[in-house]
């Protein structure tokens, strides 16, 4: 288990990336949060298996179809288990 920090950048308010990644997250069996940030910028903790979170992460570099990512910035960290289930903050 592992965890992963992603920071999103671009058109990623507005066009639904935060419930895109929910779903997508709950695909994989994946857990944690996503939330907007004042800047513009989405944020997102996720934990799960290693293969997983690396398929949401290349997920992330490029969102749902209305986005447009110009930045994933990611940072691989370990896994505190504290989530049980994905949300939307």
């Amino acid at each position: 288990m592992k965890r992963v920090l992603i920071r999103v950048f671009g058109r990623v308010q507005g066009v639904f990336f935060r419930h895109s990644a929910r779903i997508h997250a709950q695909k994989l069996g994946l857990a944690g949060w996503a939330r907007n940030e004042d800047d513009g910028s989405v944020t997102i903790i996720a934990e799960g298996e290693d293969q997983a979170l690396g398929e949401f992460a290349a997920w992330c570099r490029n969102g749902p179809p209305l986005s447009s990512v110009d930045e994933a910035k990611i940072e691989w960290r370990n896994a505190t288990g504290e989530f049980k289930k994905f949300e939307i903050l």
